[in-house]
């Protein structure tokens, strides 16, 4: 029975940390995908050329996912704290 709580709380421990990482990381994914095409196209093989707009890229969707990061956040450690006493009841 310890195994399987100890296992729940790490699945939605990196389920969390998944929801909160994805909007950055798909959007990185996404400029330096649109960014490399374009240097392919183009023939400059600059490396500020992809750093540059993918920085300001993921920095803009930080900004605007950040309430809703934050709500996820706030969720999982309500929840954490919510069920501890019903976790440790249950560890021998």
């Amino acid at each position: 029975m310890n195994e399987l709580i100890i296992a729940q709380i790490g699945k939605e421990a990196l389920r969390t940390a998944l929801l909160v990482a994805a909007p950055a990381l798909l959007v990185s994914l996404l400029v330096g995908l649109a960014i490399s095409i374009f240097q392919v196209v183009t023939s400059l093989q600059d490396q500020t050329i992809a750093f540059v707009p993918k920085i300001l890229a993921v920095m803009i969707v930080v900004a605007l996912a950040f309430p809703w990061m934050t709500h996820i956040l706030v969720q999982f450690t309500t929840h954490m704290f919510t069920d501890f006493n019903t976790v440790v009841r249950q560890l021998p």
